[in-house]
């Protein structure tokens, strides 16, 4: 069977596994969705960037010294709930923008096996219906305890936590003060750190 080196020689209608998608030899970054091929947007804007930038730096300094850990895609996630952990029967692999992991046993050279304790998706043009409705569903149903949503152009984070399968809102931060986390325990980040250099 010939390579695939570029995307367009996927059947995008088809389901794939991870055993596929290591096999793929292009640069494009790639999710799957249950199966289904998700294209991650090539080019990030400038806010966008500031903010994923900004949130790792915070939270890099946060966790030094504790037991959890904070990872920027590109980073494998193998999300496993209705799936046995396989290449070959994982059908969802995403590429979260920021997540924090506090399960060392979950790290393996390729990424994170199992849902992280924090995922944090941070809104660009075009991903706003992703990351809002089918990565929000997803992360519920795979057990991530805790969901942030970052808009750098409103200059705002929504923060859900996961109570009996589904994700609560918890609150909207649009202004200076301080983020707490519901799941991390003493975790806090400042508004203003959060979007320091965002225009």
């Amino acid at each position: 069977m010939e390579p695939i080196t570029d995307i367009s020689q996927l059947d995008l209608s088809k389901s794939y596994t991870y055993a596929d998608y290591l096999s793929w030899k292009f640069t494009d970054l790639v999710e799957l969705v249950r199966g289904r091929v998700m294209r991650k947007m090539s080019a990030l804007t400038q806010a966008h960037q500031q903010c994923s930038s900004n949130l790792q730096g915070e939270l890099y300094q946060h966790l030094k010294g504790k037991p959890c850990r904070v990872f920027a895609a590109p980073f494998d996630v193998r999300l496993l709930r209705s799936t046995g952990n396989g290449d070959a029967q994982v059908r969802t692999v995403v590429q979260p923008d920021l997540c924090v992991i506090c399960d060392l046993t979950k790290l393996d050279r390729r990424g994170c096996v199992g849902a992280p304790d924090l995922v944090i998706e941070i809104i660009s043009p075009g991903t706003a219906i992703h990351d809002t409705k089918t990565k929000f569903d997803l992360y519920a149903e795979n057990g991530v305890g805790e969901y942030w949503i970052v808009y750098p152009g409103e200059q705002m984070v929504s923060v859900y936590v996961l109570r009996e399968g589904d994700y609560q809102p918890q609150a909207d931060y649009y202004e200076p003060g301080l983020i707490p986390s519901y799941t991390l325990p003493k975790l806090q980040l400042e508004w203003a750190d959060v979007f320091d250099g965002v225009e």
